[in-house]
């Protein structure tokens, strides 16, 4: 019970501190931070650890990841900085300030507020305690210099998933700046064994405060050390300085650049392809249209007038100088006011109706039809134009003349579904293997999906570590298990088979649902399994039909949980077999002409796949919605920032 009160006045003194911070002081830091300017161009040298390169600051995985967990650096200087987790202030010799102290801020915060002539009472009953009270941009506040004793704080740079223990003496900067969660810290002290025991084997004992960026508790939205996720999706600019978002960003990166080191290493060539294209890799999925007819309809401040020809805008004109007229003669006759007012609000309206019917006439000029069809002759790329699904096509262009390529950006879906998966824009890594069929491209996307776990699992176990415990999920034992088994491969018709005999309702044609590929990977095979040459009409119009005529050359990885991380195919090269499935399945061949051309000269046999870039960091943290995985997520109904 005595820990809980205690707790509860950490707590309150915490708050007290925070709400009367004295924004002069922050003038103090920045004057200190300057005179210290001279000492911090002086190199901060700590054996065995490597400051950042473009700064003097030490970055904590550098400290806190050692085997050891930074004990062998006890005694060393450093310059660190970071964003403070959590703060505690206490008295001197005294583990919690104590229930009197509490009471002493809180008497002192309802001091501050009492009128001038209440104050010198206040200091004489005060018994000697020195109080000083400032106003500044038109408000009173005060500063404590007696009820504190020093600080421990929880920082994190962002670099590991651990925190550093951070002390110092509580005249070195006021309270509320820097025990606020959120704040800012850059400073320099020496390591130290921790003075408390705990989680925390090493801590730092500040000597300097180099700077401090200040947060305003009564608007800073994170206040808890735990959010519901949801709730951090409507800050995604401030989320990456959460533990989860911090950790996701890390694996994110490390995926990012295993991908970049198994292509590079594989003599695989990097290649930018283009956002905006006029052809859909997808076929029939639902794309974003790049246009700016609409923004220069926007322009023109158009309201819904009806239909105008240049006949009736003619008429209206002639009516509006007639009634211009009008008033003219009533202004000079001795017309009553009455009937004055009445002919200029009627003037008034057939202006606004006039401008109206004018600005429809301007729109025509914008928007123009052709065959009962929008004619986008007049947009900027003079034909209709779309964020891309898929890479693949133009990647397919560099693959038949550089021979293996590979790129990794973002690709867009205007699927106005709400589920937990589906985002608008996701970042997607595809890759290109010419002179290769379908059994080499399997091949490769195995060794890079393993390469990738692996990659994952050795640099980035702690996070793993910590959102495993967050989400009880068994993340870490699927990580191993694609990173370390031989992958099974078996046909779709194969799999029909498996799940007939498990006495699943599916027959040959249909598409695979989520509770199938569970069951071939978590209980049939109980390892990754490669699903390949499905019924070609569940495939893609670029898919190369296999020589049975009933099935086409394309694969799906399945992971544990039935995940689907890696899709992809051989290409059809042959002119006359890809002409006849877009004559199969309806598609238009204009907008692929340059696609087509690729079979018709000096076509060679192609492969390759995709891997879902975001589902791989789902599957790598175990969390169950994509749009906490991606930095600043875009869904129906949703952008903020």
């Amino acid at each position: 019970m005595a820990q809980e009160e205690g707790t509860a006045a950490a707590s309150v003194v915490d708050s007290a501190a925070a709400s009367v911070v004295d924004s002069a002081a922050a003038s103090v830091v920045d004057s200190a931070a300057a005179a210290h300017s001279s000492e911090i161009q002086e190199e901060v040298s700590v054996p065995g650890v490597e400051s950042c390169k473009y700064s003097r600051r030490v970055a904590l995985r550098a400290i806190l990841s050692r085997p050891d967990g930074g004990l062998g650096l006890v005694g060393h200087r450093v310059v660190i900085g970071g964003w403070v987790k959590s703060g505690k202030v206490q008295k001197k010799d005294t583990p919690a300030p104590s229930s009197s102290s509490t009471d002493g801020i809180c008497s002192l915060i309802l001091q501050s507020r009492l009128p001038n002539c209440l104050r010198s009472i206040i200091r004489a009953l005060a018994g000697g305690r020195q109080v000083s009270f400032n106003r500044l941009d038109g408000l009173v506040r005060e500063e404590v210099q007696d009820l504190t004793g020093f600080v421990r704080l929880q920082v994190n740079d962002g670099s590991c998933a651990s925190n550093l223990q951070v002390v110092f003496d509580s005249s070195m900067v006021p309270l509320g700046q820097v025990t606020s969660r959120g704040s800012c810290i850059l400073a320099e002290g020496v390591l130290q064994t921790a003075t408390e025991p705990g989680k925390q084997k090493l801590e730092l004992k500040l000597e300097k405060i180099l700077h401090v960026g200040v947060v305003d508790p009564m608007t800073y939205p994170f206040t808890k050390t735990k959010m519901p996720l949801d709730f951090l999706r409507n800050y995604s600019h401030f989320r990456s300085r959460t533990t989860v978002a911090a950790s996701v960003a890390r694996i994110r990166n490390a995926a990012a650049c295993a991908t970049q080191i198994f292509f590079q290493n594989h003599g695989f060539l990097y290649v930018h392809t283009p956002i905006i294209t006029t052809s859909n890799a997808q076929g029939g999925s639902a794309v974003f249209q790049v246009t700016t007819l609409l923004s220069e309809a926007e322009n023109m401040e158009l309201k819904a007038v009806g239909d105008y020809g240049q006949a009736e805008v003619e008429a209206a004109k002639a009516s509006l100088k007639e009634k211009s007229d009008r008033i003219e003669e009533l202004k000079r006759s001795d017309s009553n006011k009455e009937t004055l007012a009445v002919a200029v609000q009627d003037l008034q309206k057939t202006q606004q109706l006039t401008s109206e019917m004018e600005a429809r006439l301007r729109l025509e000029s914008v928007f123009e039809y052709k065959d009962g069809k929008l004619n986008f002759a007049k947009d900027f790329f003079s034909q209709k134009a779309f964020l891309t699904s898929s890479a693949q096509l133009h990647l397919e262009s560099y693959a038949c003349a550089l021979g293996n390529v590979y790129t990794c950006g973002p690709t867009f879906q205007a699927e106005k579904d709400q589920a937990a998966k589906c985002l608008a824009e996701t970042w997607m890594v595809e890759a290109e293997l010419a002179f290769t069929v379908l059994e080499e491209t399997m091949t490769c996307a195995e060794d890079y999906l393993k390469f990738l776990c692996q990659w994952i699992l050795d640099n980035c176990l702690d996070d793993i570590k910590l959102l495993s415990g967050r989400t009880k999920k068994r993340n870490l034992e699927f990580l191993r298990l694609a990173a370390s088994s031989v992958y099974e491969r078996i046909t779709y018709i194969n799999a029909i088979e498996l799940l007939k005999k498990g006495n699943f309702k599916i027959d040959y044609g249909m598409q695979l649902g989520d509770e199938h590929e569970r069951y071939l990977t978590d209980e049939t095979f109980k390892k990754p399994v490669i699903l390949y040459n499905y019924p070609k009409e569940l495939t893609q119009f670029h898919t190369r039909i296999n020589d049975d005529g009933k099935t086409a050359a394309a694969f799906n990885i399945l992971l544990p949980k039935g995940q689907v991380l890696i899709k992809g195919s051989q290409r059809e090269e042959r002119f006359e077999a890809i002409n006849e499935r877009f004559q199969e399945l309806g598609l238009p061949k204009e907008p692929y002409e340059w696609y087509l051309d690729l079979r018709r000269h000096g076509t060679v046999k192609h492969s390759g796949f995709s891997l879902g870039f975001d589902k791989m960091v789902q599957f790598a943290t175990g969390l169950d919605d994509a749009r906490d995985v991606i930095p600043f997520p875009r869904f129906h109904g949703k952008i903020k920032n």
